[in-house]
């Protein structure tokens, strides 16, 4: 009994000692460990393809895999919570911000949840375009019925005649700037 009691002291001391006292170790990332990505951000792996509306009056990069679907003349391509629509659509000139705030910003304000932030001119591979930026209440998920703030940026480029309408939409708050970035840097027109 007394060989018992001793092992034990013995077990509690040592399990005692160098509490506090030794080194942590360092909460390091695994820089081998799967991306974890929050809903909404689109992995850092996602592949592209290209596609061109049924004119060909462009070809764009979309994310492969994703659903396609048509809305009217536009093809939609969604995954989870995000979507890129791409259309192709005749206009004379090449709109302006003073235009696009006049014309499209107006027909924007229906969208459910629609809450305004800006528009700009910026700088693209296949040349300058409009982006108007907003917010809108998403659809709701056919299973739970849930809805959530999307974040939109609207690209359009114009070329001949023609112009390219590229809206990406995600999760506000989700980090999908090179995933948009790789999309509207691929336009090119014929």
């Amino acid at each position: 009994m007394r060989q018992a009691i001793g092992v034990l002291c013995a077990l509690l001391m040592l399990a005692g000692c160098g509490q506090g006292t030794a080194p942590s170790a360092p909460n390091t990332p695994d820089p081998n460990a799967p991306e974890q990505n929050a809903a909404g951000d689109i992995p850092d792996n996602q592949v592209f393809v290209p596609f061109s509306p049924a004119d060909h009056a462009f070809t764009v990069s979309v994310p492969e895999g994703w659903a396609r679907t048509t809305d009217g003349e536009a093809t939609v391509f969604s995954d989870k919570f995000n979507s890129v629509r791409v259309e192709a659509v005749p206009r004379a000139g090449q709109l302006t911000v003073a235009t696009a705030t006049a014309e499209e910003v107006p027909a924007l304000r229906s969208l459910p949840g629609y809450r305004a932030g800006s528009v700009d001119t910026v700088g693209r591979t296949a040349g300058d375009a409009i982006l108007i930026t907003y917010e809108m209440t998403s659809p709701s998920d056919p299973v739970t019925g849930k809805t959530v703030t999307d974040s939109v940026e609207r690209y359009e480029f114009w070329s001949g005649g023609t112009e390219a309408i590229l809206t990406l939409t995600g999760p506000k708050g989700a980090d999908n700037v090179d995933p948009w970035r790789t999309v509207t840097d691929s336009l090119r027109w014929p």
